[in-house]
């Protein structure tokens, strides 16, 4: 008897309870191979995060939103198993717990190196980036702590709770204008646009009373 096994929707994959950020310029590189054969050794490696360098999430009504990672963000954060795969979905063809994932941070951001010749999937994966067909990076992780400059319309994450996963990506299913962002801003915004109401109409009834 043969199962058929139902593709993940993207909902499924890109979960709620957590954030996806996506790079336009995928850091990660072909880093070279060791050994010949079939013990041939296949390496990618780079920057998953930049630190304090802002992005543009979108742009609404003129004004752009932007996000920047500060970089004592992953201090403490919870990377005991942080997983590599293909549009957060898929197979997993490395990980940090069998130590084929390799995270660090430096003062430039998250740097990660992930041994990639342990699947199938992960060897045409690295046939795929060195080819340039991938070249696009996300991370999925919760925020546990952050700050919003409502002036400049930038949010800072300066915590991190934990990083779940480090993606290669094609055309992203959720471009750099993600749900999770937007769903952050907006509230943040209404917030200013109710105490700007609040003013208005304290400032309508002292003048009522003239």
């Amino acid at each position: 008897m043969t199962m058929m096994i139902k593709p993940k929707t993207v909902e499924e994959i890109f979960r709620k309870d957590r954030d996806y950020r996506f790079f336009q310029q995928f850091e990660i590189r072909a880093a070279g191979t060791e050994g010949s054969g079939e013990s041939q050794e296949l390496f990618v490696e780079g920057y998953a995060c930049r630190f304090n360098e802002q992005t543009v999430l979108f742009e609404y009504d003129g004004i752009e939103y932007k996000e920047q990672v500060d970089d004592r963000a992953f201090d403490g954060a919870n990377m005991s198993d942080v997983i590599f795969n293909y549009n957060h979905g898929g197979k997993v063809i490395a990980r940090t717990r069998n130590q084929t994932l390799s995270l660090t941070t430096d003062k430039s951001g998250l740097y990660i190196r992930a041994k990639l010749d342990g699947t199938a999937e992960g060897r045409q994966l690295y046939e795929e980036i060195q080819g340039g067909y991938i070249d696009r990076m996300s991370y999925a992780y919760i925020a546990e702590e952050s700050a919003y400059d409502s002036t400049n319309h930038i949010r800072t994450i300066r915590k991190i709770k934990r990083l779940f996963d480090v993606s290669a990506v094609d055309i992203p299913a959720y471009d750099t204008t993600n749900i999770s962002a937007r769903s952050f801003l907006s509230a943040e915004q209404e917030i200013k646009n109710a105490e700007l109401l609040a003013k208005r109409r304290k400032r309508l009834s002292m003048q009522s009373k003239f």
